[in-house]
Formats: C-alpha cells, structure tokens, sequence
C-alpha cells in the first residue's frame, strides 16, 4: 500500500514539474521570438505574459502543492481541498488580468463587467471546489477498502493480554487511523442503506 501511494505521489509531483518546466520554457522562447516577430499584438502579448509570469508561476506551485496533498493518506490529504481552492481564486484573478489586457488590445469594455462578475463567482468557484474535493476525500474513505462480502459488516476487536514484562504499544499510526475511520464510515454508510432497503 505505501509503495502505490509512493508511486502516485511520484507521478504526481514528475507530471506538474514537467508542466512548470514546459512554462518556463516557452515564456523564453516568447521573449526570444519576439526579435523575429513585428507584430504589436504579439508583443503585447509577451509583455503581458512577462507581467503575470509570477502569477501563473504561484497558480502552478499552489496547484502542485494540492495534488500532492491529495495523495497523502486520510488524514493528512485534508488540507488539499482548501489549498485547491485558494489556486482557483488565483486563476480567476488571472482571467480577471486577461479580460483586462484583452480590452487594451481590442479596445473593448468586458473588465468592468467581469471584474463585477468576479464578486460572485469567487465565492461560488471557492465553494465548489471546497466540497467537491472534500466529497472526493469521503468517497474515497466509503468505498475504497469495503469488506469482501457483501453481508452484516461487523468488527471483531482482537483482546490482547499484555503482561508487564511486555513492551508497551507504539502509538497507532496515520494509516491505522485513516483505515479505522475508513471502516468506520463504510459500517454508517451499509447501516444506512440496510434501513432504507427495510422501509
């Protein structure tokens, strides 16, 4: 189990890196090409991007740093859902910027309007995400190890006689924890529909 969470936080962390280098390097190529290139949108558009380079940069490593949360066992992939939504109020904040830029380069008047629109849709976008990366985090604790058959799920606790001479028990870990709450909440979620099949 910890050797595929360790190649999921792998793949993970090598896939966003790959998609951060690949930004760097065409934010150079822009700015290079730009000697070869005489338009004045295309300029404009590499000045724009110049300027937002550290937003999308930020977007990027808040992005990544949730992904990775999200590979984490229960509980600690708890924070990734907050930090997943702090990212989408930073990506709209850069489409706020492009809207901005597109109305200096087309001479159009869509910023006001969106930038009022914002107001709304942060708190939407913000709480959208909230729950769904939460509802994905309890999905994954419902129905990720359910027992083999699909009878009365009942738990057996082992009684252990520790004598004196015995060593005492090391703290229970993270995954032991995750792993009895999963349990935990598949045992609510079979009860529940054990009653709801009855009525």
């Amino acid at each position: 189990m910890r050797l595929c969470q360790d190649q999921s936080l792998s793949s993970v962390f090598v896939s966003r890196m790959i998609g951060i280098i690949c930004f760097l390097m065409v934010v150079v190529l822009a700015n290079i090409l730009t000697y070869y290139i005489p338009g004045t949108i295309y300029h404009a558009g590499v000045v724009f991007l110049n300027e937002n380079f550290w937003l999308l940069l930020l977007i990027s490593i808040i992005l990544l740093v949730g992904e990775i949360f999200f590979t984490f066992p229960f509980p600690l992939n708890l924070p990734a859902p907050i930090i997943k939504a702090i990212g989408s109020v930073f990506v709209i904040a850069f489409m706020l910027h492009v809207f901005q830029w597109v109305d200096s380069v087309a001479f159009t008047n869509l910023y006001s309007f969106v930038w009022l629109l914002s107001f709304v849709i942060v708190p939407i976008v913000f709480i959208i995400v909230l729950v769904s990366g939460y509802f994905e985090i309890m999905r994954k604790l419902c129905w990720e190890q359910p027992p083999e058959k699909e009878g009365e799920c009942q738990v057996v606790h082992e009684i252990k006689k520790i004598s004196l001479e015995d060593p005492v028990p090391d703290v229970k870990s993270w995954e032991e924890i995750g792993a009895e709450f999963r349990l935990m909440m598949y045992d609510i979620m079979h009860r529940f529909r054990h009653e709801v099949r009855k009525k």
